[in-house]
């Protein structure tokens, strides 16, 4: 844990501490089915299921719509029945149909299933984020949201250990119906969150005021329209920059870097180590910095570091060693993102605005990918990834100068009218 000597987390009380484990594993395993597909790619083009980037970045794009929508839907109905089992519905939604992904048959079937995924896979970074922003007090809030978020990186490097396991004892024709299956076994871990992880008190407060709760469209009023667009507008950015880089990454490893099975999983590993640091960074920049400036400072890093290593002919000593930096500064940005959105918005509509706005972002990045394709195809998968991404990060920073600083921030409870 970040901070002097994990202070923070023993200070946490049990309940605390019983919701951290249940959202980090929840964002890990959450990550693990995610980037199974992205690992997945140029094997899927290679066993003729994918025909081209273009199709490997529309099954990208139609996963994150539909995952914009259920992230959303998944805000509204916490609101509605509470966060922690919309955490477990979500979970056990994404672990089935990354299943049911090993038994395509052809590309139709995969996009279809893979977008049916995206409902699960959308609603459980809203939902667990809102779990924690709530249980954690207001002191530790920022890490604790934060650090969550490496789990990201370790459900991200439990899938690359496994597709090179897979990759290495099976047949491709095997080895990636294998893969997906294997992308089931997080639904396991909702028989532990049902029986630890209680609803946030502060839900649990009003969750009887149902005559008092404004309609979840009450994030649009003049109010809180400003805050709605701006927090859309900066998740977009964190989004599509993220998407740009991630869903292609390994196959701009494979086909512009050239490398084999074992230098790209090497390659990822340092990228996947670069992230969890950045995460564990980023939570304890937000809190020492505040939100604002954290967000700032992570997306000019990583405008910084992703341009040149997408389109400069780096020796390849050099790209391994910037392998570490890129994941950090591409993931650092996000630990700062769940506290910020829980603390602009009051309880009533909590749910509603962060699974808005955080998947309103994820929506509009979910073009990124296809986009990606579409111009890599054309040109370049280097410069691609370069132009989409670099557009994300400066709208990222320039979002963020327009929100309030709220570090510290109590939860409100009472909806602005």
């Amino acid at each position: 844990m970040t901070t002097t000597n994990g202070r923070w987390y023993r200070s946490m009380s049990p309940r605390e501490r019983r919701t951290f484990w249940a959202c980090f594993g929840g964002w890990a395993t959450d990550a693990m089915d995610v980037q199974i597909y992205s690992l997945l790619i140029p094997v899927l083009i290679s066993v003729g299921l994918l025909a081209s980037n273009a199709q490997a970045g529309l099954i990208g794009t139609v996963t994150l719509l539909c995952s914009a929508l259920g992230g959303w839907a998944a805000g509204v109905l916490a609101d509605r029945f509470g966060r922690a089992l919309m955490l477990q519905v979500t979970v056990v939604w994404f672990s089935v149909f990354t299943l049911l992904c090993a038994f395509a048959q052809d590309f139709t079937q995969l996009l279809v299933f893979r977008g049916l995924m995206g409902f699960g896979f959308g609603g459980e970074w809203a939902v667990g984020a809102i779990l924690m922003g709530e249980t954690v007090r207001a002191a530790y809030r920022g890490r604790a949201v934060g650090t969550v978020q490496s789990g990201w990186a370790v459900g991200w490097a439990v899938a690359a250990g496994l597709f090179v396991l897979t990759q290495s004892l099976l047949p491709p024709e095997a080895a990636w119906r294998a893969l997906f299956a294997l992308g089931v076994l997080p639904a396991l871990g909702v028989f532990w969150i049902r029986r630890h992880v209680p609803e946030p008190e502060v839900f649990v407060r009003h969750a009887d005021r149902a005559a008092d709760r404004p309609s979840f469209l009450g994030i649009f009023r003049p109010a809180l329209l400003r805050t709605t667009a701006v927090c859309a507008l900066l998740c977009t950015g964190a989004q599509g920059g993220y998407y740009a880089l991630t869903t292609f990454l390994p196959q701009f490893l494979r086909t512009a870097r050239g490398l084999d099975l074992f230098g790209l999983g090497g390659t990822l590993l340092l990228v996947i180590v670069g992230a969890f640091t950045g995460y564990l960074f980023g939570a304890w920049l937000t809190d020492r910095l505040g939100r604002r400036p954290a967000i700032v400072v992570c997306a000019v890093a990583a405008f910084a570091i992703v341009l040149p290593m997408t389109l400069l002919e780096l020796p390849t000593s050099v790209f391994t060693v910037l392998a570490l930096p890129l994941g950090f500064v591409s993931s650092a940005y996000f630990s700062g993102l769940g506290a910020m959105l829980t603390e602009q918005y009051p309880t009533e509509l909590r749910g509603s605005g962060q699974g808005f706005c955080y998947n309103f972002g994820r929506g509009v990045g979910a073009l990124f990918p296809l986009f990606v394709g579409l111009l890599a195809d054309a040109l370049s998968i280097g410069v691609a990834i370069a132009v989409f991404a670099g557009i994300a990060y400066v709208v990222m920073g320039s979002c963020a100068l327009l929100l309030p600083e709220t570090r510290g921030a109590e939860l409100t409870t009472r909806a602005a009218r």
